[in-house]
Formats: C-alpha cells, structure tokens, sequence
C-alpha cells in the first residue's frame, strides 16, 4: 500500500525557484565576464553545475516522495533513492505533535519541502524526508536510523503499528520546556528582523540593478556582484540555522555579516552606475 507525503507545491517552488537562481546566475557569469576571463569563468562555472547536479537530484526527490508498505518491509521513495526497513528492524513509532523545533546539519528545506539531517530539539536526531513538518510529523526510530516522515494522515502509522505488534508513542512538543526543547529560531525577534534585513537588502539591490543598469554605461561586473550576492545569502542564511543551535549571538552576527556584504555590494553598484 502507497501513502503520500502531505500535499504541498514544494516541487513546484524547487522548478520554479531553481530556474530563477541558476537561470540567472549563469547568464549573469557568463555576461559580466568577456574572452579574457576564461579562467574566472571556469573557478565560478565548476561549482555552480555541481551544485546544480545536487539541487536537481533534491527536486527529484519533491517530486517523487512515497511511503509503501509491503508485507515484510517498509519501503521510503525518495527520488531515485529507495530505504527498506524491515519491521523487526522498527523499534518506536512517535507521532510528534505540536511545534517541532528542527535545527539543521546537512539538509535541505524551501516551502513545502523538507529533507536531510536535523536535530529534533529535546527529542535527538532525524532524518526527514517530508513537506510540511513544523506542526507534527512521523518518527521512527529503527536500528538503521531514525527517520521523520509526513505522510497525510494516521493512517499509515496505524498501519505500522499493525506490522510491527508496536503501539504509537504521542508526543506533544508543546509540553516540552524551552529549557530542554531550545529556543526556536522562528520566534526569536531579533534573529528574524536580521534575516527580513537582509531580505530587505537584497531586494533592493536586485531592483536597483534591474532599473537602473541598463540605462548606465557601468562595468558588466555589476551584473556578477548581483550573482554573488543573491548566492551568498542562500549560503549565509543557510549556514545562520546552523550555527543558532549551538550559538544565538553566532547566527545573529552571520546574518549581520550577510547584511553588510549585500549593502558594500549596493554601495559599490550606486556609485558605479551614477557616476558611469
């Protein structure tokens, strides 16, 4: 029997959004850099295709993301990837309910779509391979790992409790202290005015680009800066999660660091374009 993962347009906003920023990010290199460039231009193209290989297999696996039970195993669909677990091999099934708080290690997460390692505050290690996990998901936990699934009801879990002989665990984030559950990074004010800061930031450079360079007779480098820059904060807000786990005042100065590159970028591109 198939179940799905609850429904979501997470692999709509991965098609969407990738042909955005990489769409962009290899015209922008290959414009802004002229014949006698050919070396920058492979330092800058080589990374920019690997991560590209990455980030479509992680489509791939929005698009394609199933839950199957068989008779003597439990099947994950992920992509290209397929996981079996047998049911002996399941030791606990928690159906984690309330806020969760995720933090990530080496994962990947965008509207809709979650996957890669986290550490489950006050609960301890997953591996999610799900869509919307804030609210509750399914953990298992198993002697090859523990994994966070999000199919669309209960029904699944009462499935396999069913094979397993074992009983489903509830657990209500809500009623963990904040002492052993952490703080949430979502609800810290200070760490999301930084991150709408440097949205803020980057829009504005973006859209001052996109007004005012095509009528300049400025330098096409400011067309890479805009590359940089756009790819930098995926980089830096990704690395500021990581690093609030172990250190609030750690990811507020990332993201303080994310704030004044963007804004020496605009500086840098206002000068250039006025006085071009």
């Amino acid at each position: 029997m198939t179940f799905k993962a609850k429904k979501s347009f997470g692999g709509l906003y991965g098609i969407i959004a990738g042909i955005l920023v990489f769409g962009f990010s290899f015209w922008g290199i290959g414009y802004s850099l002229g014949p006698d460039d050919k070396a920058l231009k492979v330092l800058l193209y080589i990374p920019a295709y690997l991560f590209l290989v990455v980030y479509i297999y992680l489509v791939l696996g929005a698009l394609r993301l199933k839950y199957v039970v068989n008779d003597d195993n439990f099947l994950l669909i992920w992509g290209v990837a397929q996981k079996h677990i047998a049911w002996d091999e399941i030791d606990e099934i928690v159906q984690i309910e309330g806020k969760s708080n995720l933090f990530p290690f080496l994962s990947m997460t965008w509207p809709g779509y979650v996957v890669g390692l986290f550490q489950l505050k006050g609960v301890g290690p997953v591996r999610m391979y799900g869509t919307h996990a804030k609210d509750g998901f399914l953990y298992l936990k198993t002697q090859r790992g523990f994994l966070g699934i999000t199919p669309q009801d209960d029904k699944l879990a009462k499935l396999i409790a069913e094979k397993t002989g074992k009983e489903v665990q509830i657990l209500d984030m809500d009623t963990i202290p904040v002492e052993v559950k952490g703080h949430d990074m979502h609800t810290d004010r200070y760490f999301m005015l930084y991150t709408r800061i440097n949205n803020v930031l980057l829009i504005l450079f973006c859209l001052y680009v996109a007004i005012f360079f095509p009528r300049s007779n400025a330098d096409p480098l400011i067309i890479l800066l805009v590359v940089l820059a756009i790819n930098l904060y995926l980089f830096n807000n990704a690395n500021a999660k990581r690093l609030y786990q172990f250190s609030q005042q750690g990811g507020y100065f990332t993201l303080l660091i994310g704030m004044a590159v963007t804004g020496i970028f605009l500086i840098l591109s206002i000068v250039q374009i006025s006085f071009s």
